[in-house]
Parts: C-alpha cells; sequence; structure tokens
C-alpha cells in the first residue's frame, strides 16, 4: 500500500476513534453530573472521574499504532481501550462489544513492542501511526516476515521522535517503547526490581509507564496509589506531564526531602555528615534511644475520690511509644476503676460485719424474724465499672498525671535532642568514632538533606498519636498527606543516590516491597557513593531484589557517547557503556579561555546554541552565581542539579573543575550526557 493511501485509511479510522471517545467522554460527563442525585458511592464517582480524565487526556496521539496479524486480523493500539459500542449505539454490522482500540498496557497489545523478524508472535506487519492535531502525518509500516531486519522497533517512528527539539518536559513515549523496555514495563512487581541504564537509554520512561501498566493491571494498586520518588523538585516538574497524559492520577511525587509531610529542609550539608547520617546503623540507634524514653514498669498511686490506690502498670515491650503509651493508658484506667471498685466492696463488706456485731450484743430477741430485709454486696456492676472507667480516662488530672509521667513526645523535638547532644551520642550510637559525633552534634539547628530519612524512622519508633487520615477525593490526595500511608507500588529514580536510610524511609511506604528502581550506578555523586547495586542496596534489600539492565542509549548521539569511555574508567566503572543508536552529525566541541574570558565566551556561545537549540548550562559550584549574571534565559545548573534532565544541547563549562570537584569523574560523566544533537565545552586555562 502506498504511503498516501495508509495515511487516508488511518485518517478514517482516527475518525471514528476520536468519536467514540468523545461520545464515551460525554456520556460519563453526564453520569459524573448526576452522581449526587443517582446515589452513586464515592468509590464509583473516584472511577467515573478517572475514567473520564483518560478520555480527556487521551486526544492527543489517540490510536499510534496498528498490527496485522498473519490470519487478517488487524488491531489498533492506542493511549486508551475503547469498544465499538462505546459511547452509544454500534455502526451496523458491528458487535458493540468487539474492541476497536487496544489499550496499549493490555496482554493483546505487547506484540506491537516485542514482535520481530525472528520471532513475529503471529503478527505479519507492524505499523507506526504519527498524529497531530487529529490528523494522521505519517505512517511507518515494519514487515514481521523477515524481508526486512530493523535494529530497533519502529525505528522511523523512534528516530524521529528522538530527533525532534526538546520542549523543557518529558513526554509519554507509548508509541515507541522498544522491546528491552517493553519487557520492564510488563515485568511482575512481586518484589524490588533494579534497573540499571546508562545515560538515554530511558530509565526514566521505563519507570513511569510500569507505573501506567501496573494501575491498569493491578486495581489494588490505584486504590493504594503510587509514590514516585526522584532526584528533585526540577526532575520532578520535567517529568509531570507523562503520568496524567497516560491518563493515571493515582500519583504521588516527591523528593526524599519532601517525603515527611510538615518537615522542611532549611540549609544544606557537608558531604560528611550526610554519609554519615545516612549509614543503616542509625536504625538501630533510634530504636535504643526512643526505647531509653519508656518509662520502667513501676507501681503508681493514684488519687480518685479522695484516696490514694496503688496500681501496678507494666509496659507492652516491642510497640511503637505512642501504642504502648495507649497501652498503658488503658491499663492505669482499667486498674484505677478496678482498685475504686475493690475498695469500695471492701469498705461496704466491713460495715456490713460490724452492723453483724452490733446486732449480736443485742440479742436474737430484737431481731424481727419474719423480716428478711435487703441484700447489700457491695459489688459494682460490670456497666458501673466500665462506667466509672470513662470517667477515669476524661479527668482532666489523671491526664495530667499520664502526660507527665509518659509524655507524648514529637519526633522533630526528640532528634533534636539526639542529635545536638555529644553525651547521648556517644551512649546510643557507640558505633560512630568521636570525631564522627563531635561532626554531627556540632551541625546548625535547621533540618538539612540527610536528617529526613531520620525524622521518619523516629516518627515510625514514636507511631501515631491518633491523629485521622486526611480526607480527600482522591487517593493521591490523601496519601500525600498521610506520612504513614502505605503505598501500592514505589518507583525510585536516580535510585543510585540514595542513602541508606533514604531506603528504609521509601521501604516503610511499600512494606511489600514491590518497587521499581531506575539508575546508572555510574553516575552516583551522592557521599556515601558505591560501585555496584549490591553496595547501594545489600544493607536494606539483602539479596532479595531482583537486576534488570538497559543496554541502548537512544538520547545521547554516538558522537558524544565517544567521549565517555575514560570519562568512565576515570570514575571507576564496572559496566559496559550503553551502545548509541543514532548520529545528530555533530561533532562535540571545545573552547579554551582565561578566566576572565569565561562569562562573555559563556554568553556567545549560549546566544549562539539558541538559535538551533534548547540549552543547558552545566558547571561547577563555584561558577554557578557568576554564569547566572550573564546567563538569564536558560537554565545554568550543577551536575547534581542536572542529573535525569536533557536539553537538545549543552554546554558544560569547566569541565576540569567538575572532576576535581567532591563529585568527581561521575559528575562530569552526567554533565557530558545531558544533550540530544550538540555538546560543547569551554575549558579554562590557568
Amino acid at each position: 500500500m502506498e504511503n498516501g493511501e495508509a495515511i487516508t485509511e488511518e485518517q478514517r479510522f482516527l475518525e471514528v476513534a476520536l468519536a467514540r471517545r468523545d461520545r464515551l467522554a460525554a456520556r460519563l460527563g453526564d453520569e459524573i453530573a448526576d452522581a449526587g442525585d443517582d446515589g452513586l458511592g464515592p468509590a464509583r464517582q473516584r472511577m467515573l472521574r478517572q475514567r473520564f480524565e483518560e478520555l480527556r487526556r487521551a486526544g492527543d496521539g489517540l490510536v499510534f499504532g496498528r498490527l496485522d496479524a498473519v490470519d487478517g486480523t488487524v488491531r489498533h493500539i492506542g493511549r486508551v481501550g475503547l469498544r465499538a459500542g462505546d459511547g452509544g449505539a454500534a455502526a451496523p454490522g458491528d458487535d458493540a462489544d468487539e474492541p476497536l482500540l487496544i489499550d496499549w498496557r493490555a496482554p493483546a497489545a505487547r506484540p506491537f513492542y516485542t514482535a520481530t523478524a525472528v520471532e513475529p508472535q503471529g503478527q505479519a506487519r507492524r505499523r507506526h501511526i504519527r498524529t497531530a492535531a487529529g490528523k494522521v502525518v505519517g505512517v511507518d509500516d515494519e514487515p514481521l516476515d523477515g524481508s526486512v531486519e530493523a535494529e530497533l522497533v519502529g525505528e522511523g517512528a523512534l528516530l524521529a521522535a528522538l530527533g525532534a527539539r526538546r520542549t523543557g518536559r518529558m513526554s509519554a513515549a507509548v508509541a515507541t517503547l522498544q522491546r528491552e523496555q517493553d519487557d520492564i514495563v510488563r515485568a511482575e512487581a512481586s518484589g524490588p526490581l533494579i534497573v540499571q541504564g546508562g545515560p538515554g537509554t530511558g530509565k526514566t520512561v521505563v519507570a513511569l509507564h510500569r507505573v501506567a501498566y501496573l494501575l491498569f493491571t493491578h486495581q489494588r494498586m490505584a486504590e493504594r496509589a503510587v509514590l514516585v520518588v526522584g532526584p528533585s523538585a526540577r526532575f520532578l516538574d520535567y517529568i509531570g506531564q507523562v503520568l496524567p497524559a497516560l491518563g493515571e492520577t493515582a500519583v504521588v511525587s516527591a523528593t526524599c526531602d519532601t517525603l515527611v509531610p510538615g518537615v522542611s529542609v532549611g540549609r544544606a550539608e557537608s558531604r560528611r555528615t550526610a554519609e554519615i547520617k545516612g549509614r543503616a546503623l542509625w536504625q538501630a540507634v533510634l530504636e535504643r534511644y526512643v526505647t531509653s524514653l519508656v518509662p520502667q514498669a513501676r507501681q503508681l498511686k493514684l488519687r480518685w475520690a479522695g484516696d490514694f490506690h496503688p496500681v501496678e502498670v507494666d509496659p507492652v515491650p516491642g510497640r511503637p511509644y505512642h501504642q504502648a503509651r495507649a497501652i498503658a493508658a488503658g491499663q492505669v484506667h482499667h486498674l484505677l476503676a478496678e482498685a475504686v471498685a475493690e475498695q469500695r466492696a471492701t469498705m461496704l463488706e466491713q460495715m456490713e460485719e460490724g452492723y453483724e456485731d452490733i446486732l449480736a450484743r443485742f440479742g436474737p430477741s430484737t431481731v424481727d424474724p419474719h423480716h428478711t430485709g435487703s441484700d447489700v454486696d457491695g459489688l459494682m456492676s460490670e456497666e458501673e465499672i466500665e462506667e466509672l472507667r470513662d470517667h477515669i480516662a476524661a479527668d482532666p488530672t489523671i491526664a495530667r498525671f499520664l502526660e507527665s509521667w509518659w509524655p507524648t513526645l514529637d519526633p522533630e523535638a526528640v532528634l533534636r535532642d539526639l542529635l545536638g547532644d555529644a553525651q547521648r551520642l556517644a551512649r546510643f550510637a557507640p558505633e560512630l568514632s568521636a570525631d564522627e559525633i563531635a561532626a554531627v552534634a556540632a551541625e546548625p539547628r535547621a533540618w538539612a538533606p540527610s536528617d529526613v530519612a531520620l525524622l521518619d524512622a523516629v516518627a515510625e519508633l514514636l507511631g501515631e498519636t491518633g491523629t485521622p487520615v486526611p480526607q480527600g477525593e482522591f487517593t493521591a490526595d490523601r496519601a500525600r498527606r498521610t506520612r504513614e500511608w502505605v503505598y501500592g507500588h514505589v518507583v525510585v529514580d536516580e535510585a543510585q543516590e540514595l542513602s541508606e536510610m533514604q531506603w528504609r524511609m521509601v521501604l516503610r511506604r511499600c512494606p511489600s516491597r514491590s518497587i521499581t528502581a531506575v539508575g546508572d550506578i555510574d553516575q552516583a555523586e551522592a557521599p556515601h557513593r558505591h560501585t555496584t547495586w549490591a553496595q547501594a542496596v545489600g544493607a536494606v534489600l539483602g539479596e532479595r531484589w531482583t537486576a534488570a539492565r538497559l543496554t541502548v542509549c537512544y538520547r545521547t548521539p554516538r558522537e558524544v557517547m565517544a567521549l565517555t569511555g575514560p570519562v568512565l574508567a576515570r570514575a571507576g566503572s564496572h559496566n559496559e557503556p550503553p551502545t548509541a543508536v543514532r548520529s545528530s552529525g555533530i561533532d562535540p566541541w571545545q573552547v579554551t579561555v582565561t578566566a576572565a574570558e569565561l562569562p562573555g565566551t559563556v554568553e556567545r556561545a549560549v546566544a549562539d546554541l539558541k538559535r538551533r537549540w534548547t540549552v543547558g548550562v552545566i558547571a561547577p559550584e563555584d561558577r554557578i552565581a557568576a554564569l547566572r549574571a550573564v546567563v538569564t534565559d536558560v537554565p545554568v545548573l550543577t551536575a547534581t542539579q542536572a542529573k535525569g534532565l536533557e536539553w537538545d544541547a549543552t554546554l558544560v563549562v569547566d569541565p576540569d573543575g567538575i572532576a576535581t570537584g567532591p563529585r568527581g569523574w561521575n559528575g562530569l560523566y552526567v554533565a557530558l550526557t545531558r544533550c540530544t544533537q550538540e555538546l560543547g565545552q569551554v575549558i579554562v586555562r590557568g
């Protein structure tokens, strides 16, 4: 079929699919508007809104693929699934339940990503369909009968997408996922999956599309939401449109700094203290310290109705501090009520015995033998004891006593008391050297990034104080505001940067360990820098994790990747660099200038690059302020800040300064691999 005929054919199908989508969205909109009158429950209303939002966002790129099976069956693949009868009556001759458009996440769509000429999976042809503003603008056919052997799935569509100018935001890639990427997207979610991938291999794209796939496949995951942990707020903004474009709203995005609601990071910290406070040993340190704050078993003397009553309370071990406190308070209320009831019974029994003694002195002649009197046993009923227990629990004097004996604690105050006291640290953190203790104790009181994971650990050890879970229309709203929320799945991007304590913070939010972590161990810049994933996650995951690997670089051109070999070797890499599949046709270039010439050179270079591309400038931290003074309309970032981002062109300023900085050659590796088209370097002489 000629390309023009194919475009016309696919245009007709696209118009049918768009009409079905519009009718279905309109019908759902009516249902949502009438939900209150129809008595629909909150769960049903949320489901309708989720589907409506999915359809609303699916207009751009609704249809992007087609599979022609060897038996003649034709299936179209798109962002969402549609049936022939969606939104109203089916066309004459159509079965209303017949699939019109296959959701890319459905099993029936998988051959679109995985079929090859060697393994066609029953398919004769794969077609990539490119659309814009409701029009089919291109069709790429890929025979799967062995007549043509392609290196990439949908090579034409993929290379067109890779060569397109960057917009400053990551976009969805459902139409161009490659086989090794799709394998990871659809992998089982039964335990931690660690994905190693060099620059440009699509790690983030894979992770986000995996979220969309898992939410589609596992409804219970959607009920608990998915957490995406990224390296920076800038990065989260960069990827922020991908999941909404795929129709997913049950997602919470955060950095490690913002993962604990109500906690704000107020200062930077030295690499040394960040490394010290990131170690796994702090879990045991904090457990020892919080345990020491629990009152010991003792006999209390409590006053009620003018009398003192002894009450023996034995704290329950192995519970969070506040949960154990609540149990102890319940014991106090119960035992005091029992003691008061027992005292009353004893007093009445003594009164009765005294009355009998008096009668005995008068003799039997003074007693009417026919009068039985009344029976007073002095015992309170269970209902009366329960009522007394409620009065005790509500009594402010008892509450004040409990607070003084076993106070409620604030996680921030607890951690400050420990970290700011060298003697306490020496007692509860004997694993640290004297120099390390002094370094931690000397820090300012404002929270640094590494403190957030420690605060989270303290909050978990203390437990909640009965604060109700926030309510909201969407699951993600509630999850975002609730520290102890348990997520259905967690994605960690740039996972090589997490400390051991940050990993523990992530695991608390997903006890099932349904986790996807993506990163490049060769880009590790954190102070606890590791050279293997076993080193990075072994302290918290042990050996209970699965490794996957992305080997193909789609973003960074061959011309740039050719420069990275020596840099990786200097960084101590144990990994083969990914194989670049595309060329930009532009050789990397460099200029050498003096420090005095640097600002003007950078200003002119950026102005020239901007005429062709989107641009990012990456420089050592000590040069950032001066460069931002002359370059005001493009990002000027350190290598750490640029992690995970990309531009058409990157200008790397003072690469030697980056390599000799605290992040070393790993930082330079990051800086060199941020571009999709052109790389320039400005060497500073002298």
